[in-house]
């Protein structure tokens, strides 16, 4: 199993859907080419700016075969996940191997109060019923409760195959601990915050998971390449360019705000699926005021 392109900025794609609610495949297709000309290092299918709790199991394996197809190994393809019921889990992860994913990105289940035990068979059994793929925690308290930095500890060192976190918390302390209780083995932190890229850069991330990569990805990829170069000051000063923007997001209702910015930069992805709805008036305004130079500079 080799980890060596796990790292740099991973995008998590968003899905152009028709008026009907159908895969806009000809516009997917169109979105892997943008990001992956705009410079991200890796494709995250279904993360949550992605819609994935609202696809059924065929469309994810419809939507991931595309993404696969017109990726052509330019970038590795991940399979994320959100599974609540374990033996899904092992389903969506034995469907991504089949499908050629380069590893999976798990979700901790949502509406549950699981223990450690419980969860640590959860993210276990899934991770062990492909040994052969990557496996990414994904930690973002949106569910309701948080991961410890010990449980990813204990998993990183006794599943072979769990190499890395998504951290979407935005909690540094968490993030910190979790880098300092690793950091003697191969494993691969990400932040899962658009504006927590550089800090988490400098805590020792391998990258960042940015859905503002969808609209932005050259400003995005600045910050990781400037701070691998040793220009902390211009990866800092890329960082500040871009959070405006990110932060104009919040006003939005989630996660309409990934395909509202997305349409402004011309891509028309068309509107999230129901019932999330576009945004409008103020809100949209206040996106398209903050994000026109971002989107000027991923279109050069």
């Amino acid at each position: 199993m080799n980890i060596d392109r796990l790292k740099g900025i991973m995008v998590p794609l968003l899905v152009p859907m028709n008026a009907d609610e159908t895969v806009n495949e000809p516009k997917l297709r169109e979105v892997v080419d943008f990001v992956i000309n705009g410079g991200v290092d890796s494709i995250l299918a279904f993360g949550s700016n992605s819609e994935f709790y609202m696809f059924t199991d065929e469309e994810m394996e419809q939507i991931f075969k595309i993404m696969v197809d017109e990726a052509a190994d330019r970038v590795p393809v991940i399979f994320g996940m959100g599974p609540i019921r374990t033996t899904h889990g092992v389903k969506l992860a034995k469907m991504a191997q089949k499908l050629g994913a380069y590893g999976i990105s798990i979700l901790q289940p949502m509406f549950l109060t699981p223990t450690d035990a419980e969860l640590e068979l959860h993210y276990k059994t899934i991770a062990e019923s492909v040994p052969d793929l990557p496996a990414m925690i994904y930690h973002n308290p949106r569910v309701g409760y948080k991961l410890s930095p010990e449980l990813i500890a204990k998993l990183a060192h006794e599943v072979p195959n769990i190499v890395g976190m998504k951290d979407s918390s935005g909690d540094m302390t968490f993030l910190s601990e979790a880098i300092r209780l690793t950091e003697d083995i191969d494993f691969r932190t990400f932040t899962g915050k658009d504006t927590l890229i550089y800090l988490g850069l400098c805590l020792g991330t391998y990258g960042s998971v940015c859905s503002t990569a969808n609209s932005f990805p050259v400003t995005v990829k600045k910050i990781y390449t400037k701070f691998q170069d040793g220009d902390y000051a211009g990866s800092r000063a890329e960082q500040f360019k871009l959070n405006p923007a990110r932060l104009a997001q919040n006003a939005a209702s989630f996660p309409v705000a990934t395909k509202d910015v997305a349409n402004l930069a011309g891509l028309n992805v068309g509107d999230p699926i129901k019932p999330s709805l576009p945004s409008s008036g103020k809100v949209l305004d206040n996106l398209r005021e903050l994000s026109q130079s971002l989107i000027d500079e991923s279109k050069q």
